[in-house]
Parts: structure tokens; sequence; C-alpha cells
């Protein structure tokens, strides 16, 4: 037969053993004989083992399979029991899962399951339950015996199962418990040693496919924002333009002289007037989501800035919700723009509100927490390589707590997308926390929801602490909006009826306008001989041609005396990501009035003198 051969026999009830055979031959009344003695070597303890270790490995094995094919955390959820029951031949196995406050543990998925531990029923965290034991010891824990046990009270339903003996091991993703794995036996001593490596391996593994799947889903959700931002970003510029046409041609309307007169159409123009500045409102809310709004950032003590906001909110809430404040002692300074920042505050408060009609408790809490949490640092991946305040290693957490009704799992997913609300109609535009979500995000922070159905609702915004005192720099306004007459101004802009209005202000303004739809345009009337000109007006964005920033930096070299002022429907982050743009140049937000126009103008050219 050979050597090192893996000799199978088959009993008479049919099954198969692993067995050795020894010959030893005899010689009697001159005929051959052989003594063939057949042992079954798994009796051996070493062999039995060794048998053992293989068949676990083949189960872990089989887990990391289907961690790898399926990108379904519920999948892997739901086979782990089944892998459990079958390797360590027992009657029950199931997952534990605790909930966002730690509370509770929630059974995930299970095989044999007994009373009052269904799928999804919840078991509270503490040291008398058999799942917050096992968290209380933060290590395995082994149940010889039902019967005898003492350490925490066993549910009767085991009993009654006919349960006797248990291993349960922590589930800990990066160091921290957040759920369990546990076996139970109807035989007593069932789990040893070998048991215990075999869960605990199997554990560790099912951690490493929660930490993928939740990873990934992170990203693709901050990739699904990042496009919708991209979207709404778009729409934002594109109705800044058409609302600069609307406000512009109102204003000169409203100055004409048939209709100075007017007090019924003068009423109507007050009403459309207001329209407009509303949709500038609305587009300022979709620029705050696609993070490109202006910001101005400075050092904010948000210890009086949540005081401040509290009294406010005191004055004007629900009386029977009540308002409470813990903020850490000798907590830092954030870096954002304050009135951005209390806006966002606001927002936040205001859906709290929403979700407690009958009164409630809205805490703020505020506390330094050192780098984000790992789950939020993709909602970063956007901000500028190679700025060394792109990244600050410390972050203050910002959290507002309600008491109020909380989310499904399907709100919280959508919860930072622009225009998604559960409001009845007219009662919300769905902008809140997507204008949080893009501001904190512009400020190089992160934001985070936790929330349950019927369990209240936790925002948690993480800023930048300030890393070192830096003077508050005042910018002085200038009161003079005169414009020297017959100001030369070149006027740059694709948008034709936008170019119209901008021109219409400008002559009213006094002001001797060369106009052009694009870079090239302009730069070509230039070498023909136009000019010279006092002021640049250009859009950034000039469609498929050079852009307005190139542009100015060009004429610029020309005329080094030359003031520049830009205009946009996006943000002063047009600028920031233009290398060649100097920090003395203005931006001018559209929509705006000739007023508004008047004073930017007036600021770079003073600048300028």
């Amino acid at each position: 037969m050979g050597t090192h051969m893996e000799l199978v026999a088959k009993r008479k009830d049919g099954s198969e053993v692993m067995v050795e055979i020894a010959l030893s031959p005899l010689q009697s009344h001159g005929l051959p004989f052989v003594v063939a003695a057949i042992r079954d070597i798994g009796a051996y303890p070493r062999v039995k083992q060794a048998l053992q270790r293989a068949r676990y490995s083949e189960h872990l094995a089989q887990l990391g399979r289907l961690a790898v094919d399926t990108r379904d955390l519920q999948v892997v959820l739901e086979h782990v029991p089944a892998i459990i029951t079958t390797a360590l031949q027992a009657e029950v196995a199931m997952v534990w899962l605790l909930d966002g406050a730690r509370l509770e543990f929630r059974v995930a998925s299970g095989v044999g399951l007994v009373a009052e531990e269904e799928i999804g029923a919840r078991v509270a965290n503490r040291p008398d339950t058999p799942p917050g034991f096992v968290f209380s010891q933060g290590r395995p824990v082994v149940v010889q015996d039902y019967a005898r046990e003492d350490r925490f009270r066993v549910p009767p339903a085991y009993i009654e199962a006919g349960l006797v003996s248990a291993l349960a091991v922590p589930l800990s993703d990066r160091g921290r418990v957040i759920g369990m794995l546990s076996v139970r036996s109807k035989e007593s001593r069932r789990f040893g040693d070998e048991e215990v490596r075999f869960l605990e391996s199997l554990s560790s593994l099912l951690a490493t496919s929660l930490q993928r799947v939740q990873t990934e889903e992170a990203l693709n959700h901050s990739q699904r924002l990042e496009s919708v931002g991209q979207l709404t970003g778009g729409i934002a510029h594109d109705f800044n333009n058409l609302l600069t046409v609307i406000q512009g041609n109102l204003q000169v309307l409203e100055e004409l002289p048939v209709l100075a007169q007017d007090a019924y159409a003068q009423q109507l123009l007050a009403a459309a007037a207001r329209a407009t500045r509303r949709g500038a409102e609305l587009t300022g809310k979709l620029l705050a989501f696609s993070r490109r709004q202006v910001l101005q950032p400075s050092a904010v003590d948000t210890r009086a800035l949540l005081h401040s906001l509290a009294d406010m909110l005191r004055r004007t809430l629900d009386q029977r919700i009540r308002i409470e404040i813990d903020t850490a002692a000798g907590c830092p300074p954030v870096v954002a723009d304050p009135g951005q920042l209390e806006s966002a505050l606001l927002n936040i408060a205001i859906n709290a509100r929403d979700a407690m009609p009958e009164g409630g408790t809205l805490r703020f809490r505020t506390e330094p927490c050192g780098p984000l949490p790992a789950a939020l640092r993709g909602q970063r991946n956007n901000e500028p390589q190679g700025d060394a305040s792109a990244a600050p290693a410390r972050f203050v957490a910002i959290s507002i707590a309600d008491s109020g009704t909380g989310m499904s799992e399907e709100v919280k997913e959508r919860a930072f997308e622009p225009f998604f609300t559960t409001k009845e109609a007219g009662r919300g535009t769905g902008l809140g926390l997507s204008t949080v979500y893009g501001f904190v995000n512009q400020s190089r922070g992160a934001v985070a929801i936790d929330s349950k159905a019927g369990q209240g609702t936790t925002v948690t915004l993480y800023l930048p602490q300030q890393e070192e005192a830096r003077p508050a720099v005042m910018a002085e306004e200038p009161t003079d909006e005169t414009i020297p007459a017959g100001l030369r101004v070149m006027l740059v802009e694709d948008d034709a009826e936008v170019r119209k209005v901008v021109h219409t202000f400008l002559s009213t303004l006094g002001c001797e306008v060369f106009t052009a739809a694009t870079a090239e345009q302009a730069l070509s009337a230039l070498d023909a001989g136009a000019g010279p000109f006092d002021l640049l007006l250009s859009d950034i964005a000039l469609g498929a041609g050079m852009r307005g920033t190139r542009l100015a930096a060009e004429i610029q070299q020309r005329l080094p005396q030359l003031a520049v002022l830009l205009m946009s429907g996006f943000s002063s982050e047009l600028l920031d990501a233009d290398r060649e743009v100097p920090q003395g140049w203005e931006l001018l937000r559209k929509p705006y009035t000739r007023s508004e126009l008047a004073r930017a103008m007036a600021r770079v050219l003073a600048g300028r003198a």
C-alpha cells in the first residue's frame, strides 16, 4: 500500500473513518496468513486535534471567501451563525451588534434562536445580561453549565430549550467593542481552548469585513454627495446669472421716469425684487452645500457662541423644549466663519424643534476630540493637496442632541441631500442639513449623524481647532461709492443678458464701457489698440475658453496699474484654486445691485491708489 497514504475505512453503517492498518505475516500449516490490525486514528487525541483545526480553518476560509465575493453586509452577517453551528456542532449561534449609544445589543442574525432573542430583539447592555457581561469583561467568556452560572442572570428560555454550555467572544472594531459572537450547546463543557481560538478568529475576520463594508459605504456616500454638490453648484451658477438679469432690469425699471410716480407699478417692482432676493438666498444655500460659498473664517469661542444662541432659542422655541449646554473646560476656539457656524447650529436646532412637537430636551455640547474619527475622514477627500492648513491635526466636536422622533436608516442615509425633506409640503426646503454639510466640509471639518427612529438624533460638527493665535484682520469698507467720472472699464461677460444689465449699471455710474464676450475677444481688442482702461470687470467662468482669472493676470502684465474686479455665481473658492490669482483681487458675488457694484469698484480703485 505504500507509505504516507491517507486510508479510509467504511463501517457497517456506511460511515467513513480515517484509519491506520498494521500488517503482520503468520505461517501456519504451510499457508501464508496476514494479520491486519485496523485502527480508527480519529480517536487519537493529537490526530483528533489536527483534524479539528483543519475543519475550523476550512470554515474560516469559507467566511473569507464570502466576505470577498459579496458587498452586502447583511449576507455576511446571516452566514456567520450557520458557519459557527456547523463548525462547532452546536445548536445555537448568533451575532449581536451594539447600538450607537452603546446601551443595547441587537440580534443581527442567528440559528436556533430561543424566545425573546429573535432577529431584531434587543437586550440591555448591563453586566447582569449575557451579552452585557461579555462586554463588561472585554474578553471571551465560557459557560460550562448554565444551571450553575452565577455571574449573570440566565434567561429561563435557555434552560427550557435544554441549553447547557456556551461560549461568547467580543466583536471589536479598531479596539472598540461593537458586538459579540455567541454559541450554545446542549452538551455540558462543550467549549475549550480550540473553540475559543476559532471563534476569536471568526470574530476578527467578521470585524475586518465590517470595516471594509462601512468604509466603502462611507466613501460611496461621500462621492454621491460630491456629485450632487457639483450639480447643484452648476445650477446655482446659472440661476445667479438669471437673477442678475432679473434684478438688474427691475432696478432699471424702478428708476424709469414713467414708472417713478406710479405707486402700483412700484409696488409690483418691489414684490418682484423681494422674490429675487429670496431666490438669491436659495442659491446661497445650494452653494453652501456644494462648498462654493464665500467664507470668512476666524477664531470662534464656541462656549460664548452657544450661550448666545441658547439665549435666543429660549425666547423663540417652544417653552416645553429644555435647552442644556455642556462645554468642556478650556475648549480651544475653532477656525470657522462665525456667521455661517451660527446659521448651521440654528438650522440643526430648528430641525430638532420640529422633531419634538410635544417638547423635550435640546442639548449642546463641545469638547476637543483630537483627530477626526476614522469613519469621517472620507468626507474630506477633496480638499486641496500641499497646503499645510488643509489637514489640521486636531478638532473640536460640537454636538446637538434632541430627544425627538429620530430618523430611520433610510432617512439618515439621505439626510444631507439637498431638497430631501420628511416635512409636509410648505414646511421646509430640504436644504437645512445640506447647507450644514457644505459649510462644515468647506471649513476643513466633517459632520456626523447618530439617530434611530424613536430615540432622538445627535448631529456632531467636527471643526478644526485654532492652532495658534492669529490677529483678526478687519476689512475697512469705504463708505464713498463715488466712481470717478469717465472711468474706463473693460467688461468681459459671456452671458449676453447679464452683459447688457451690467453695461447699463456702469453707464449710469458715469463709466466709459468696452464689452467683450470672451477672454480671447478682450485680448484681441487690446492688441488692436483698444484702451487704455482703468478697471477690468470680468466674470470668472467664461465658457469653454480662457477663464477670467487667467485673463486678468495677462492684462495686468500689460497694464500693471489696472484695477481688477472679478464676478462669479460661484465664490472665492474659484480664486483660491488658481495659484496665479493675487490675494488682493476682489470678488463680487452674483446677483448684485448697482450699489453693490459701485462699492466693490470703489474698493478696488482705492486699493490701486
